[in-house]
């Protein structure tokens, strides 16, 4: 039968929440605030740094980023977060969670106050600077992935497990609105102290001097919040599972969560001795007997991330068409520089507090009660079902008139998106794998996630041109559309609802039941919970 759980593994599922459950979410959470606060404020001065940089005497529109140039900018990160979740992932089950933990944390608040210096003054010198620590930028909170939902996971309680983990995830919600106001306020600040006429009536004096220290301040301020956790990261203990299961240690893991916990823990040292030598706890992540127990779950979590990002992040291509076509965002040879800032910042902080806000503390109240399974699958089909109804009548959506259907579709098609698998995809790799091997299997999934992000966000722009050459953005290739790339995209999130049958449901179970590592030598475990770890799809 099943292997009798270790005390101090029971003590940590069966407690009630409390204090040390909010900060554990705070500690984990401000990560993810500076991680979405990092890789969001790019967008938000883009503009500028066409504007100072590329400069075009005589030209009719303000200049911008090449298109090179820009996909460097934009995407540069997303390559070190891809590289740093599988580098840190793999990391944190060699190492330990909470020594990684810091690592992860200094990377970011010193590329955060890097990436706004230059070495240089040419534009060439001042993008590649920008790229260089954007880069590793990125590498760090790539880490900050798979450590985060790790920790998480393995502090929480079986009951609120999912909403601890999503809470954790949804702290992103927030870097963004704090991104987009930081921005309101730097540029509104600059603006009224540095006033300049619109880029029509004088091109050159539009853009003032001190613009440049506006992207500067934006992008340096992002390591603050890194700054100020990294204090209470270090005083965190290792979690008990890791301690325990993966370091052999119970005397330890049982100190340390005596101490969390407030309770006395019986350290059980016979068990130790026990656990070590069963099979069941040692194969590798490269073996016959992962793939058979756990393969189809690695492929589930990760090719239903990829394909959540292809969607999630391919929203980037419409959102300056929707701004402008709405009349958020004027024409850029209307405004000046830190107008267009201001003016970019507003619009993504609306978008923000409307659309993505919203919805991952929708998943945060509901995941517990839902299910892992049901909310994933509800937001591919409602993300379908939005895209088509996007697509198909696109030529509908683009008479003025019509033009709040298409913003309001477009929300929901994102709200979804977050009280959906945007935030379930995070949570359920940290709660299905064994625990030596759980960071690692998050950071895979989460790489794979990062992959979708790059397919989202630079190949549906190429795709998304307009079909005559004649009419593409400048510098691009002529490329499907946009009504046949929403087409694409409705196709892919319905295939990310087939795959989703693949991840089985967590809810309610403890990480030891779910992963298997509770089994006796004969892996007679399915006798006594006939839903558990190698159940594919909905529990019975």
């Amino acid at each position: 039968m099943a292997g009798e759980q270790l005390h101090v593994l029971n003590a940590l599922d069966v407690a009630k929440t409390q204090w040390y459950h909010f900060t554990a979410i705070i500690i984990a959470g401000m990560g993810f605030f500076t991680d979405a606060y990092d890789l969001f404020c790019i967008s938000l001065v883009t503009k500028l740094l066409g504007r100072i940089y590329y400069h075009v005497d005589g030209a009719e529109k303000p200049g911008t980023l090449p298109p090179n140039v820009s996909a460097a900018v934009n995407g540069v990160a997303f390559c070190g977060t891809l590289a740093g979740q599988l580098f840190f992932g793999w990391l944190g089950d060699k190492m330990g969670r909470k020594r990684v933990y810091g690592m992860t944390l200094m990377l970011m608040v010193i590329c955060s106050v890097a990436s706004g210096l230059s070495f240089g003054h040419t534009p060439k010198s001042v993008m590649a600077t920008l790229c260089f620590f954007r880069f590793w930028l990125g590498f760090g909170i790539g880490g900050d992935y798979p450590l985060s939902a790790t920790i998480m996971s393995e502090y929480a309680n079986k009951k609120t497990r999912g909403a601890f983990i999503a809470a954790v995830f949804a702290m992103q919600g927030f870097g963004i609105l704090a991104g987009g106001l930081f921005a309101i306020i730097v540029s509104a600040s600059f603006k009224t102290q540095f006033d300049a006429p619109a880029y029509e009536v004088d091109p050159i004096g539009s853009t003032v001097p001190q613009a440049d220290y506006v992207w500067r301040i934006i992008l340096m301020v992002g390591a603050l919040p890194a700054g100020l956790t990294y204090y209470w990261r270090m005083k965190m203990p290792e979690t008990a599972r890791y301690t325990a299961l993966v370091a052999k240690n119970l005397k330890q893991a049982a100190a340390d969560m005596s101490k969390v916990l407030q309770v006395e823990i019986d350290a059980e040292p016979q068990k130790v001795v026990q656990s070590s030598e069963k099979p069941v706890n040692s194969f590798g992540l490269f073996s016959k007997e992962f793939l058979h127990r756990h393969g189809l779950h690695l492929l589930g979590t990760t090719s239903t991330w990829f394909l959540l990002d292809i969607a999630f992040y391919s929203q980037n291509l419409f959102q300056k068409d929707i701004f402008s076509a709405i009349g958020w965002i004027p024409s850029a040879k209307t405004m000046n520089a830190l107008e267009e800032v201001y003016k970019i910042a507003r619009a993504q902080t609306l978008i923000a507090l409307c659309s993505t806000v919203p919805g991952y503390w929708f998943t945060v109240a509901l995941i517990d009660k839902m299910g892992r399974f049901a909310i994933q699958l509800m937001g591919f089909f409602f993300m379908t079902v939005f895209m088509f109804a996007l697509a198909i009548p696109y030529n509908h959506w683009t008479h003025k008139d019509n033009r709040i259907g298409f913003v309001l579709l477009y929300s929901l098609t994102f709200f979804f998106a977050n009280f959906g698998p945007n935030a379930t995809t995070f949570v359920v790799p940290a709660e299905i794998f064994p625990a030596r091997l759980r960071s690692t299997c998050h950071g895979i999934s989460a790489a794979s996630g990062k992959l979708g992000a790059m397919v989202g966000a630079f190949g549906f722009l190429y795709l998304a041109q307009n079909k005559d050459k004649a009419k593409a953005d400048a510098g691009y290739p002529a490329g499907i559309g946009v009504r046949n790339s929403l087409i694409v995209l409705g196709v892919v999130n319905f295939l990310g609802m087939v795959f989703t049958f693949l991840v089985p449901e967590s809810k309610g179970k403890s990480l030891e039941e779910m992963s298997g590592e509770n089994e006796d030598e004969n892996g007679e475990v399915e006798l006594e919970q006939p839903s558990g770890y190698n159940n594919r799809t909905v529990p019975v």
